[in-house]
């Protein structure tokens, strides 16, 4: 049996074994595992057993959560999270849209698969109680995006200059997507290292190394500028906030020089040319400003469907909405390469107040949860949600050109921000009152 196989395999039984006799959360672990590594399509498939490993891993998740749950559910209280409500909310229109989907049943498939997402996420919340948890989950997650670096660098490039069929699950093989659940990791990385010991920055170099070297194969500028954008976010904090640890500054600059560093020596030719296009907004076929033209046809789309159209249903109408030439070749419909007016045209204007909600929740839980931090002088978890934030910021910035306001990884970063201003906040203000 090849050697990652053996690995998979020994991490998933001793994943289900530390999940049900040792750790609840452990079983997210399994899910995380699972995600990224996504066995079925790497070539050692063959060596283990054919099972649906991502279902086993969603029961043992449900499982671990029952046979504990009156202790966990005391610790994390769904109702008390307000973030919860717009999730439920944004799930409820795509299960109301149903019945006005332009294709019905690809709407009523990816509508149960997002209901299984949003089931999974709230038992998460639940199960991840406690900080040694949340870091055991954001230590998970960076493993896994620096698996799929090193994947990246053993099968490389294809003949367009581009990496493709390596992703997780939900990726469908697209590297687009694949980057931009990998480049939250970084942020999160940062952090690690910053806070860290010496053998934690060893780790962590490692890690961001494969990381950003895969984001480079990939060629993903979307995600380029979600890296750059999101570890600014962090890094303009560390250097500028009145909430200093000794050597907070340097250490900052010094992460700055080694990501220039580490940047310059992977990026290759083929990286920066692509990266120049942003630049060609002349060329819309080069830089992806054509884009625009797509997200406007969505105002268009709109007019005859004010409930928005399903999910597809941008692809299925869009002969109806774009000009001739987009569809040569035999191309039979275009996405509209954005979750914001994914969302606008798969659930209307409604969804996309319902999201534009849940985003607001967020960012306001987040804050509150800082505040506090700040008030009981606990720094260290105060730039832990900063670096979360910036993770998910780094998302938001990608998913901006590509499809995926359903993504698991956009629903994790929310999780994993819920998570933290429950162990750190909400909690506390429950217990003063």
């Amino acid at each position: 049996m090849p050697k990652f196989a053996l690995i998979f395999i020994f991490l998933f039984a001793g994943g289900i074994f530390t999940a049900l006799f040792i750790a609840p959360f452990a079983s997210f672990l399994v899910y995380q595992l699972v995600y990224f590594v996504n066995p079925d399509i790497r070539w050692w498939a063959a060596s283990i057993p054919g099972i649906q490993y991502s279902f086993i891993a969603s029961l043992l998740m449900l499982f671990s959560l029952s046979i504990r749950y009156k202790e966990l559910s005391s610790q994390a209280r769904w109702r008390e999270q307000p973030i919860f409500k717009w999730v439920i909310a944004l799930l409820l229109m795509y299960c109301f849209m149903i019945f006005f989907a332009v294709v019905p049943d690809v709407h009523e498939r990816f509508t149960f698969d997002f209901a299984k997402l949003i089931i999974i996420t709230l038992v998460a919340y639940k199960l991840i109680n406690s900080e040694r948890a949340l870091n055991a989950v954001l230590w998970a997650y960076v493993f896994g995006a620096t698996y799929i670096g090193y994947m990246a660098y053993s099968v490389g490039r294809d003949w367009q200059g581009r990496v493709e069929g390596i992703g997780m699950i939900d990726t469908g093989g697209d590297g687009n997507m694949t980057a931009a659940a990998m480049i939250p990791a970084l942020i999160i990385l940062t952090y690690m290292a910053w806070m860290g010991k010496t053998k934690t920055k060893i780790v962590a170099l490692f890690c961001g190394a494969l990381i950003v070297n895969g984001v480079v194969l990939i060629n993903s500028r979307g995600s380029f500028v979600g890296a750059v954008l999101g570890a600014s976010f962090l890094l303009f904090y560390m250097i500028f906030s009145r909430y200093q640890r000794k050597g907070q500054r340097a250490t900052a600059i010094f992460i700055v020089l080694i990501a220039l560093a580490g940047t310059a020596y992977v990026a290759d030719e083929a990286f920066w040319s692509r990266m120049e296009t942003l630049q060609s907004v002349d060329d819309g076929s080069k830089s992806g400003s054509h884009r625009i033209e797509f997200w406007f046809a969505t105002f268009d789309l709109l007019k005859d469907y004010p409930l928005g159209v399903g999910v597809q249903g941008y692809i299925q109408l869009s002969p109806n909405y774009l000009p001739e030439h987009y569809f040569e070749g035999g191309i039979k419909g275009k996405a509209v390469h954005s979750s914001w007016f994914q969302v606008l045209a798969e659930v209307g204007w409604v969804g996309l107040a319902f999201m534009a909600m849940l985003l607001v929740s967020v960012f306001k839980v987040s804050r509150k949860t800082k505040a506090y931090l700040i008030d009981i002088e606990n720094y260290e978890a105060y730039f832990k949600m900063l670096a979360l934030e910036g993770a998910f910021i780094s998302f938001l910035i990608a998913a901006s050109f590509i499809n995926r306001a359903r993504a698991e990884v956009f629903f994790w970063l929310i999780m994993f921000i819920a998570v933290a201003s429950n162990i750190y906040y909400i909690r506390f203000s429950n217990e003063s009152r």
